[in-house]
């Protein structure tokens, strides 16, 4: 194999220039900001983490995960998703702290993939997590907090895809019994909405046509609040009929947030069905065929690390949301210049640091002698900036050089 070039980096990786950094930290601000105002305190876990705990506690696929060994030959991997780390805090650190605990986060998250166009090794999110409680009202909370964090991101067009794996559980159990291949053929159809491969695997299982009818039915509940009495008429199995009914409470809780009109019921949606055990979701944006956020209810995780609770949350796909807005300016904050001669250092320095500590104004200071090239490539634009040898100002200050010539230049344009 040959060695990679000083430029090159790995696949699945990017570097984020000044102006992408700008809009993922004004993303990550403006999504922080809102999740503290609903409660949610903020929380950074390691990169690394031991295998043998977080890592098989983790929703990823084992394939997935970056592993590598520490001197002592112990299996590390670097955070593949930030549910399981927390878990791990909630059950250890925090284990003193009553519940319901609300926690957020944003951090990079790392996913071993295939050389796929599209896909990313390393990626951020924005999320949070609410353990304690497993009420329809914590359910409700999220999905409407994940609203309100799109929102805040700056993603005005989309939709919250709701689901609950409960249901197809019970419909599968009632419709197929104990025959576990046939429901993870159907499942694993229905996670990477295959829906004609769906169609398909029914087909091949040779059921009663009375089944397959009612298999195929199933793809139809999509909609509003009417799904959920449709739901209620396709089956009698006990579990699903418990799952309709929490999906109306929580429906009913959206409607008194104001958010229902950006919610559209799909129980064809489960999510990683081996990790969620409750309510699932998905947010869709208009501009991205990709979701841009995603979350659910696991009540399991949480015993893995010895302290077992129900628990729920989300995350933001931040690099996605990011993808969403690239073709909107963020107003960056032009610094101001100061220009200075050797003789006159100090004075400007001190402007300098008085203008940043002060009034917060962002300033690149230069050493300069009467340098008539500076001035020459001077000139004040019709919005008022200033242009400097091609780089933008709000303003330039002068200390040393004549300041009726500057001025002259600058009122040249």
């Amino acid at each position: 194999m040959s060695k990679p070039k000083v430029f090159e980096k790995p696949i699945g990786v990017k570097d984020y220039l000044p102006e992408a950094v700008a809009k993922l930290r004004n993303i990550e601000h403006s999504v922080l900001t809102c999740m503290e105002r609903w409660g949610y305190n903020q929380i950074i876990t390691p990169t690394l983490e031991f295998y043998d705990t977080v890592g098989a506690a983790s929703s990823t696929e084992d394939k997935k995960l970056f592993k590598l060994l520490d001197r002592k030959g112990t299996t590390l991997v670097l955070r593949s998703e930030m549910t399981a780390p927390i878990a791990r805090v909630v059950s250890s650190l925090l284990k003193e702290h009553k519940f319901p605990l609300r926690l957020s986060y944003h951090s990079n998250v790392f996913r071993a993939i295939e050389e796929e166009a599209g896909r990313d090794a390393e990626f951020f999110q924005t999320g949070v997590e609410l353990v304690g409680d497993g009420s329809s009202e914590a359910d409700a909370e999220v999905i409407a907090l994940a609203i309100a964090s799109l929102q805040a991101a700056g993603v005005n067009k989309f939709k919250i895809a709701l689901g609950h794996v409960g249901f197809l559980n019970g419909l599968f159990r009632e419709t197929l019994g104990g025959n576990v291949e046939a429901q993870k053929l159907l499942k694993d159809c229905l996670l990477n909405r295959d829906y004609v491969g769906y169609r398909d695997a029914i087909q091949s299982l040779e059921l009663p046509p009375h089944v397959q009818k009612e298999l195929l039915g199933f793809l139809r509940l999509r909609g509003g609040e009417e799904i959920c009495e449709q739901a209620r008429m396709v089956t009698q199995d006990p579990i699903a009929q418990e799952a309709i009914r929490h999906m109306c409470e929580v429906w009913n809780v959206l409607k008194a947030y104001g958010v229902s009109e950006q919610v559209v019921i799909d129980l064809t949606m489960i999510g990683d069905f081996s990790y969620y055990t409750g309510m699932t979701f998905e947010g869709f944006s208009s501009d991205l065929g990709f979701p841009v956020c995603s979350g659910g209810r696991y009540d399991n995780l949480l015993g893995q690390f010895g302290r077992p609770a129900p628990a729920t949350g989300f995350a933001l796909k931040t690099t996605r949301i990011l993808e969403v807005i690239s073709q909107e300016a963020i107003e960056a904050a032009l610094p101001t210049l100061i220009v200075y001669t050797a003789e006159c250092r100090q004075e400007a320095l001190q402007k300098a640091q008085g203008l940043r500590s002060e009034d917060g104004i962002q300033v690149v200071t230069c050493l300069s002698g009467l340098d008539a090239g500076l001035l020459n490539g001077l000139k004040r634009l019709p919005n008022g900036q200033v242009q400097v040898e091609g780089n933008l100002y709000s303003d330039v200050l002068a200390f040393g050089l004549a300041l009726p010539a500057l001025d002259a230049v600058l009122d040249r344009e």
